[in-house]
Parts: C-alpha cells; structure tokens; sequence
C-alpha cells in the first residue's frame, strides 16, 4: 500500500535526523497493517539505530495519528539480500549479481538473473545475464515489479 505524502514526509525527516538512509518505507496489510521502514549507512546499521528510529517514528506518528486504525511499526536494516527502488540505488549496486521481476514480458521472460550494470541514457536498467551467449537485456523502470541484490554463494 504506497503512503501518504505527508507519512512518507515525517518518516524521512525522522531517518535523516538520526543520520541513516531512508532504503523503503510500505504499509502492507489490511486490518492487522505493518508499516515497515528499511534503513541503512555506510558500515551497516545496529540494532540501536534501529530502535531510536522506531521510538521517534512512533512518537510522532502516534501525535500525529496520520494511519487510520492500528498498525504495528517495523524499523530494519534491508538485509544482505537488499532491495532496490530507486534510480539511485541501480547505479549504487552496478556489478552485483541480481534478481529482477517485470510486469510486462520481454521475448516472454518476466524474471531476469544477472549481473547488474547501472542505468543506460534512457533510464532503463542493464542487466548483463551471465550465461554463454552474455545477453544482455534493458529493463523499463516502470515495469519493474521487484528487484534486489543476490549474496553470491
């Protein structure tokens, strides 16, 4: 579920304060929500981070009480197997192995694996799939259903 402009507002100027990236925010579910809030800085983020994150959120959320009904807040580093949703972050992580879906078929492929090579000119990410032909395949942003970073085993 995409947040209000003005949660959305209140969450990054919470994380900036606290000195840690704003990775994703999202409100799932219907009655039982989870707003659940990834962050991340250089070196990684601690348990600490993440919990004065989560107290001043909920400070200032539950003043403002901006959500309707109840909802439980989950504050979390993204993890080793990091998602990626903004422009910025396809060209942060250019050279790892990745997974992408897509809305929209490309030669009736929806999920592509590979290594990733950034944004071209028109805003599509490059994605080189490994394999003994290298094809290499540009995805539309807007398309993109979920992408992230794979931990190369």
């Amino acid at each position: 579920m995409k947040l209000d402009p003005p949660v959305s507002e209140i969450i990054e100027r919470v994380t900036k304060r606290e000195g840690v990236e704003l990775v994703h925010a999202e409100l799932a579910g219907g009655r039982n929500a989870v707003l659940r809030i990834f962050i991340d800085k250089p070196g990684g983020v601690t348990i600490e981070d993440c919990s004065n994150v989560s107290e001043r959120l909920s400070l200032i959320l539950d003043v403002e009480d901006l959500i309707p009904g109840q909802y439980t807040l989950e504050v979390a580093s993204p993890g080793l197997d990091r998602g990626l949703y903004k422009e910025s972050d396809y060209e942060r992580f250019a050279g790892l192995q990745c997974h992408v879906k897509i809305s929209e078929p490309i030669d009736g492929q929806r999920n592509f694996h590979g290594k990733l090579k950034g944004l071209d000119r028109e805003g599509q990410i490059v994605v080189l799939l490994e394999g003994p032909a290298g094809n290499i395949h540009r995805l539309p942003l807007e398309h993109i259903v979920k992408a992230n970073v794979e931990i190369e085993p």
